[in-house]
């Protein structure tokens, strides 16, 4: 395996520079051995290796009758992304239906992200008789089997690529340019501790809960540093698997600023959506390419630290670009900005309520010093600081 390997950032709760790095692998290999093992799967393994991309490939079956071990499960919750080669035997593995029920859990509860290929294989496939096959073996627990049927269902309605009929070595090319261009923009890792986010986030599952049939525009506002981009990123690493395709656009008030900023963003959310490389030569002709290409695609954009409405005019002016369903997002200091049609929804950002406030300098202050006692003068809204020394 390459040695290049991406590290994820650790809780609050230790040290960065002490903890184990979240990530072992960037990419997991989900398939079926005798169908992929010597063609498509091991070319796949190889041309990702040499981008020095760490890849996880195991191909080992289950025995009828046995259960997998948990410690089988670390290297794809170890890994950024898993790939699930979906071919013609795949369903006929209890082995990959077990693995791939796992992937679909750390994908719900984790945010892992997953990525289907369709290799001779119609993405619409329901397996069918491999499926009748299970229902005979395991007929005293069908429970097992409806979620194997679940997870596969769930996993080929997401935004992969279908390599039926194409050449193989341009699609296995594809394929690891994009993970190679994932990883270099890929997020941070959000610290799992973070203080007074789950009241907002429920404030904003709300919000992408309504009007489901509809592409809705949701207004985060604020002022600078008062956790806007935070809450963004973790709503969209926890919901961006519901969707046919995602993009986060970082920084979006100085790239645009800068020289080919309008069309470098165009061209990074065509990309990260469509999951090909966009060339975008012109910003007039992106702002073409966005709609004609996005509108039937059920999308998630986050468009964070916009301040002009300039800016939405190039990348997302209006619900109608994209599909029914789709989710954009955007963060701003100015409530102006984002506001203009009857499709947004505007969420203020607060500051954090006195009980999160005293929990968050609580956590900070107890890094400096274990002998440190804090109070909360609820009369005076003071901070007050004891130090014991014993």
């Amino acid at each position: 395996m390459a040695s290049t390997s991406v590290q994820g950032i650790t809780s609050s709760s230790s040290s960065s520079s002490s903890s184990p790095p979240l990530y072992m692998y960037d990419v997991f290999l989900s398939f079926r051995g005798k169908d992929t093992r010597n063609n498509f799967t091991s070319h796949l393994y190889y041309n990702l290796a040499q981008r020095g991309i760490d890849v996880y490939m195991d191909d080992r079956e289950l025995e009828r009758g046995k259960t997998i071990e948990p410690a089988l499960w670390k290297p794809f919750e170890e890994s950024r992304f898993s790939i699930i080669i979906f071919s013609r035997d795949y369903a006929s593995s209890p082995w990959c239906l077990e693995e791939l029920v796992k992937i679909v859990q750390c994908m719900k509860e984790k945010g892992h992200t997953v990525l289907p290929v369709f290799y001779n294989v119609d993405p619409s496939e329901t397996y069918e008789k491999a499926f009748v096959e299970h229902e005979q073996n395991f007929k005293e627990n069908l429970e097992k089997v409806r979620n194997w049927k679940d997870c596969l269902s769930t996993v080929a309605n997401l935004s992969g690529w279908d390599v039926r009929n194409r050449n193989e070595s341009e699609s296995i090319k594809i394929i690891a340019e994009y993970i190679s261009y994932k990883l270099s923009v890929t997020l941070p890792t959000i610290s799992k501790k973070l203080v007074g986010i789950d009241s907002r986030l429920e404030v904003l599952n709300g919000y992408i809960g309504e009007e489901v049939g509809k592409a809705i525009f949701i207004g985060i506002c604020g002022m600078g540093g008062i956790g806007k981009t935070t809450v963004v990123r973790v709503l969209y690493d926890r919901i961006r698997w519901q969707f046919e395709g995602s993009c986060f656009l970082a920084n979006v008030r100085e790239v645009f600023a800068e020289k080919d900023g309008p069309h470098r963003l165009q061209e990074q959310l065509l990309s990260e959506i469509l999951m090909e490389r966009a060339s975008v030569w012109d910003s007039y002709r992106g702002i073409e390419m966005i709609k004609r290409r996005l509108r039937l695609k059920k999308i998630l954009l986050i468009l964070d630290d916009v301040d002009d409405k300039k800016q939405l005019e190039f990348l997302a002016e209006e619900p109608g670009w994209f599909g029914p369903g789709s989710r954009i997002i955007i963060t701003s200091r100015d409530t102006n900005v984002i506001t203009g049609n009857d499709d947004t929804k505007i969420y203020e950002a607060e500051k954090l309520n006195d009980d999160d406030a005293l929990m968050l300098f609580s956590q900070k202050a107890s890094k400096m010093t274990s002998s440190l006692k804090i109070s909360w003068n609820y009369q005076s809204k003071l901070w007050v600081m004891l130090m014991a020394f014993h």
